[in-house]
């Protein structure tokens, strides 16, 4: 188990564990839309090879993957510039929670300076939330700034920074 397995484990097991007071409800209420992580991402080299292997360890089935939009539609910005970056994407449903596998492709973007810098690994863990901007205006206020932005079908995402606080990014999606 690699050390970035083990810290994601217990990232994820303190983020989804009861809280301890209501302040410490309160902020996760406030920052990431009531604590609950809806996502892991996990970023790979070559996405039909890994949905495989995923999909035999945990017995499902192999999950058909996803090409994100160009940049004009997704407007997809990178450290505060308009990116061509996209991304294969396959998302494995458990009960608990979604493991969504990402193949970086083409330009810039924080899943291809991840796998370029650390190699396959887990690169965020998600939280659905209202009101977007807001919550990236508090989380820049505590020193987790955004890395990237975009829009999908039905709603928008942004990855922030929380390296230093938490050792792993941090998605927020917001669904309309």
């Amino acid at each position: 188990m690699t050390r970035k397995t083990i810290l994601a484990g217990l990232i994820l097991a303190v983020l989804t564990s009861g809280m301890q007071s209501g302040q410490t409800e309160q902020a996760a209420a406030g920052l990431l839309g009531g604590g609950k992580v809806t996502q892991v991402g996990y970023v790979v080299r070559d996405i039909e090879k890994s949905a495989k292997a995923f999909a035999a360890i945990l017995g499902v089935p192999v999950p058909k993957w996803e090409l994100t939009d160009t940049v004009d539609k997704a407007h997809t910005e990178y450290l505060g510039k308009p990116s061509p970056g996209r991304a294969k994407l396959a998302f494995i449903e458990l009960p608990n929670i979604v493991f969504e596998l990402i193949e970086p492709v083409g330009g810039p973007s924080t899943w291809r300076d991840f796998l370029d810098k650390k190699g396959e690994g887990v690169h965020h863990l998600a939280f659905e939330v209202k009101g977007l901007d807001q919550r990236l205006a508090e989380l820049k206020a505590k020193g987790v700034p955004l890395i990237q932005k975009g829009d999908y079908q039905g709603g928008r995402y942004a990855y922030v920074d929380a390296t230093a606080q938490l050792g792993v990014i941090l998605e927020l999606l917001e669904n309309y």
